[in-house]
Formats: C-alpha cells, structure tokens, sequence
C-alpha cells in the first residue's frame, strides 16, 4: 500500500492507495458524457399504486431532478422516492417512484436534458438501497503517456484484487466537502454552527463572489444579506435563509427547512467520515485488506456479523479465501460502540476527541426524524475491470454493489489530486 500525497484526501479519511505503482494521471468528468452510470434494478415487485419510471438525466443532481418532476406534476415533490443518488456530472439513469401517479401524468414532464420513461408500478416506493448496483462507463482523459498500457494494467489488476473501500469525496459535497462537519455540529447540538457551516464555509472551488458570500455570512450570520448575494440555484442555502428571516436565530428550524433526504445526509457522512479514518488506520497498520487479525470483525454475504479471535483466526481465513465473508469496519450509531480491533480504536478516539456518544446519535435520530444505528461495510472493494485505450483517453467499464463509490476505483488507475476527479 502506498500513502496518499493529497491534502484533502487525508482530511477526509481517504489515506492510502493499494497499489504502489504509479498512476495514470488525467481528468475525470471533463465532460458529463464522461461518466455514465446505469442503475441496476432489483427483480420486479408485485403492481401497486406507485409509478415506476426510469429517468435519464445529464449534469443533473438527484433531489433537484425530482423537485423539478414534482412541479411540472404539480404534487409534493415527498411523493417521489429512489434508490440511489447519482452523481450530478454525469450521464445518469435512474429509477424513481411516484405515489398515485398515472402513466398519462408523465406526458406532461419536459425538462431539458432529463427523459422519463415508465417502467411500470410496484405496490411499494422505492427506497434507498433498492437496486442491484450501477454500471459505469468511465473515460479518464489527458492521462500520463509514458507507459500508459502498462499502468493501466497495473490498475485493473488492483482493482481486480482489492482496493480500500472507501466513501468516495463526493459523499462530504464535491466542490464543498463540509457535510460531516455539519453532522458533526448536529450531533454535538451546536445547530447554529451547523446552519453556518452549511452556508458560510467557503472553499477555493467556488467563484469568488460566492466564497466572499458564504465568508461574509459566516462571520456576521446576517441571513438577508447572504439571501441577496447568492445567486437563484443555491437552492437549499436559499430555503435555510428564507427560514432565519421568519424565524431569526431559530437554527434549529432553519435545519428541518431542508428536503428529509439531504438533511439525513449530515450525520450519515460523518458516520462515513469515521469509517474512512478507521480503514486508514488499519492500512496504515500494514494489514492487508483480505487478511483479517484478532479483532477484525466479518460481515457474511447474508448479513451476518461475528468477530476474528485468535481461536477462529484460521477459519476466517478459510471464510474470506472462498468468498463466504469479508472483513468489515462497524461505523458507530445509537448502538453502544465497543472497541475490538485497529479500525475501532481509530474511531474510537475520533469520537472521544469529538465529545460524541451513542447517546448524541440518539438525539440527532429524534431531531431529524432519522435512524442513525449504525452498519457494517466491507472494507474491500473488488471488481473486473474492461479497459480501453484510445491515445492519452482511458476508457473504464465495470459494475459494484449499492453504496460503492466509482471514483474509489478511478483514484487507484489515476492517483491524482481529488480536484481532477470530481
């Protein structure tokens, strides 16, 4: 394994690479046609009363497709559900679902750069989680030259044989990665720190006007100015500020303005934000990614969970080698957090050192109307890879589970600075 030399990977958790060979450098996404992903469906369920469409969407962010779809609807955009939130530069589709919506409603949907087709009814929504996987067709381009086939197969080779399964940057915001730090300010109740952190942290992605607004917020929190500043688009900072001028110093408030779905997401990336540093930290131990120790804990392919001892070292072991488990990083919840292993211990003191408790994730839970108990992830990530070359233009074609990231594996063929692939 190798460490990373980036800055911003390091503050979130994203430490180390599998492979020592060098990469293959490039762009990612120069181009929303660059990134094209195809969610993957679970088997049909019984027709109901929910509309199922696939909608395909360019240089679109999920939850700003949907209110959209909504409006033309003309009903609350809480109505519609998905799957799985896609990456917005890119070419995605997607399936959503629409409660009480006729297949006819749909004709009257006309979006620029979004097409619905309907795939059917179900007797349920969709919720987050219901779908097979995605399928990517990546094209890296501008890549390193020099040898290139020969770092190209180095990185499906890595790939094939296991990189860190980590939460890719755009987990924590892709121009601005802050929302652990919001779910960090929620569960330790500092929920004007959050709404300040959500609007006024700004980051050198941003143009200029946009960071002299967020900054000007963030040290005054005058909510009418920072209202008339920001442009139209940044919606959600908009709503938080329409809620403090109603509501002045209501923080609080200004939180639960947002969509259910975003707002969920803080905690969540802060749970996400532990894991990447507990597997750093176990990388950084030098154990390997498939080779589980005393302490470890396992996750089986049917959900089951136990724990690696010095007894049944050798039969987890046997366990991993024939595909029947792997080894896991519990990420901390409402659940009581024991520490077993190098990842725990990790997490365990990223919690102390953040004053933060089972108990706090319990009072974020009744807050946002969320539960926050806790999961188990895998800590590798494996999958075949079809690589194309086309001059310094790397084309990638593969599949993964729910919830794993393509840019973790594009970061081990490229292994460059995080900006390059967002």
């Amino acid at each position: 394994m190798m460490p990373t030399p980036h800055p911003l990977e390091r503050s979130l958790g994203i430490g180390w690479y599998a492979s020592t060979a060098p990469g293959i450098g490039g762009r990612l996404k120069a181009e929303p046609e660059d990134f094209c992903v195809d969610e993957l469906p679970l088997a049909a369920r019984p027709a109901g009363s929910f509309l199922i469409c696939r909608i395909t969407k360019r240089n679109w962010e999920t939850q700003r497709a949907v209110r959209e779809i909504a409006k033309q609807l003309g009903i609350s955009h809480k109505r519609i559900s998905w799957a799985g939130t896609k990456d917005k530069r890119a070419v995605t589709s997607q399936y959503i679902s629409i409660a009480g919506a006729a297949p006819g409603d749909i004709a009257a949907v006309r979006l620029k750069d979004i097409s619905i087709e309907i795939a059917g009814t179900a007797d349920t929504p969709l919720m987050l989680g219901d779908l097979a996987g995605n399928r990517f067709q990546i094209r890296i381009r501008d890549c390193d030259p020099l040898d290139l086939a020969t770092r190209v197969r180095a990185g499906v080779a890595t790939a094939e044989s296991g990189v860190p399964n980590y939460f890719g940057i755009q987990r924590f915001g892709v121009i601005r990665p802050i929302t652990h730090l919001v779910g960090r300010h929620i569960l330790k109740r500092e929920y004007e720190e959050a709404v300040a952190a959500y609007i006024g942290l700004a980051c050198d992605g941003e143009p200029e006007p946009i960071r002299e607004a967020r900054q000007a917020f963030y040290d005054t929190r005058n909510a009418l100015g920072a209202l008339k500043s920001l442009p139209v688009p940044m919606q959600y900072e908009r709503t938080m500020l329409h809620a403090l001028i109603e509501h002045p110093g209501e923080y609080r408030q200004a939180l639960l303005a947002l969509p259910p779905k975003l707002r969920s997401m803080f905690v969540s990336a802060y749970q996400s934000w532990l894991f990447n540093h507990g597997l750093s930290g176990r990388c950084a131990a030098g154990v390997p990614l498939y080779e589980p120790v005393p302490g470890d804990r396992l996750l089986f392919l049917d959900g089951r969970e136990d724990a690696v001892t010095e007894k049944n070292l050798r039969t987890a072991e046997v366990h991993i080698r024939r595909g029947r488990c792997t080894v896991a990083i519990r990420m901390p919840g409402t659940a009581a957090y024991a520490c077993h292993g190098i990842a725990d211990e990790t997490i365990g003191s990223l919690l102390d050192a953040d004053g933060i408790t089972s108990a706090d994730f319990g009072t974020a839970s009744e807050f946002l109307g969320v539960k926050y108990e806790g999961a188990v992830r895998a800590i590798g990530l494996k999958t075949d890879i079809a690589a194309e070359i086309r001059d310094t233009t790397v084309e990638l074609a593969f599949d993964l589970p729910p919830g794993h990231y393509a840019t973790t594996v594009c970061r081990e063929f490229m292994k460059a600075p995080p900006l390059q692939m967002i």
